[in-house]
């Protein structure tokens, strides 16, 4: 047995090795139950070892600790909640991570059905559906977009495996980095920085408006901005479905064209917490060199790197807030900017605008694309649902949320919209929405 999280380890793609690892951490989870609440894996566990007098965690099926993998949407919530982590106990318990381990070596021997593969091909080729989609997007939203449970999302449920039940964001009739070619950048007389925006799939085709408005928000306080040149989808959609190789492939780039850009004297931003994850953590254990430590060292959420300004020596945050400031705002906090363990720097943001934050942190049950797939929605529904009536019940002017496809849940269950924090406060600036 080999307790590994390294993905270039000899034996971490070895069935019999991880099968005994599975047996451990099942072993030390059930004796612990401190996650029974995250997410359905655990539960799931539980009722497995519960079933048998010894409750040895030894006894499941090779089928039934795939179910707990299966469960598994690497919201990361257990792993910064665990007392048993590497570095803090001989235990060296990385739930999540085993997860993904799981899913790797599944991949590799060929277990995964030809239709998982096949709907793993289709939302990890992120950027060529974003340029085609939002080339076409009447056609693509009329398709993609249609009512959830309708006979045309019921096809695309068919073709592609995307849950006909799900609210799918719609594409955008142009990409944000169209937008920013022709954006026209202030003057700045006094520079409090210089950052590369890594806009993310979600923002280059399908919410433009919260690049748009980031821009608008670091240049005002005197940041200047450019794009990440070369930079393309993070790949989460490759890892979190086990393809390791494939994600190595376009992480690879990713850190050779950041890097870069952080050797050039940028700071990297992301606006979308599962990205900024996988810039700061997944590179450091996938792609590994130096190169991924200088990206991971450097790379910032949105409101992070503001608050940065604000609490910063011989930097300042604009607080003339003379545009709209909602009373009360419900900001929900996603799983994967928590999991960056830098505190709620969103909801700090918004606090100093003067509107009063409820802190909403229940799971959206989205977590990259494992909420999408039609094979979960009857397990990621429900988590929605009870996202949606906490968020009802504290009943904000504004709901914000940093994660697009989150928010979009959001959306799904209650009939609103939310906004991301950025926006939030380029209105409370005054900053008029660029349509």
């Amino acid at each position: 047995m080999t307790i590994t999280y390294d993905p270039n380890h000899p034996n971490y793609l070895n069935e019999a090795d991880l099968r005994e690892e599975l047996t451990r951490v099942y072993d030390l989870c059930h004796g612990c139950r401190l996650c029974f609440k995250y997410c359905t894996s655990f539960p799931t566990l539980f009722s497995y070892v519960d079933a048998h007098d010894d409750q040895d965690a030894g006894r499941l099926t090779p089928a039934q600790q795939d179910q707990v993998v299966d469960e598994c949407f690497q919201c990361k919530l257990c792993y910064i909640n665990c007392p048993y982590i590497p570095g803090l106990h001989e235990w060296e318990l990385d739930f999540p991570r085993l997860m993904l381990r799981a899913d790797a070596t599944r991949q590799a021997n060929g277990q995964v059905p030809l239709r998982k593969r096949m709907t793993t091909t289709m939302m990890g080729h992120t950027d060529a559906l974003g340029k085609v989609a939002t080339t076409f997007s009447p056609i693509a939203n009329a398709v993609m977009g249609a009512e959830p449970g309708s006979l045309v999302r019921k096809v695309v449920e068919k073709t592609s495996g995307v849950s006909s039940q799900r609210l799918l964001p719609p594409f955008a009739k142009s990409r944000f980095s169209t937008w920013f070619k022709k954006h026209v950048s202030p003057v700045m007389t006094k520079k409090q920085g210089k950052v590369a925006l890594f806009p993310t799939c979600l923002v280059e085709y399908q919410e433009p408006g919260i690049g748009k408005d980031l821009i608008n928000v670091y240049e005002k306080n005197n940041v200047e901005c450019s794009l990440a040149e070369g930079a393309s989808c993070c790949g989460a959609p490759y890892l979190h479905s086990g393809d390791v190789e494939q994600f190595k492939k376009v992480g690879a780039k990713n850190v050779e064209a950041l890097a870069a850009a952080v050797r050039a004297g940028n700071d990297i931003v992301v606006p979308q917490p599962t990205c900024g994850y996988i810039l700061k953590k997944d590179y450091v254990d996938y792609i590994g060199g130096a190169d991924a430590e200088l990206v991971a060292a450097n790379t910032y959420d949105a409101a992070e790197y503001l608050m940065g300004l604000h609490k910063g020596e011989g930097t300042e945050l604009s607080t003339d807030f003379v545009g709209e400031v909602p009373e009360k705002i419900t900001y929900h906090a996603p799983c994967h900017l928590r999991a960056q363990n830098i505190g709620m720097k969103s909801r700090d943001l918004l606090k100093l605008t003067g509107s009063k934050i409820k802190l909403i942190q229940t799971c959206s049950g989205i977590d990259g694309m494992w909420g999408l797939r039609a094979e979960n929605a009857d397990m990621s529904i429900p988590i929605a649902r009870k996202l949606a009536d906490e968020i009802e019940a504290a009943e904000g002017d504004e709901i914000a949320g940093d994660c697009h496809l989150a928010n979009t849940a959001i959306t799904e269950q209650t009939g609103k919209s939310p906004s991301h924090p950025l926006q939030l406060l380029a209105r409370a600036y005054g900053i008029p929405e660029e349509k």
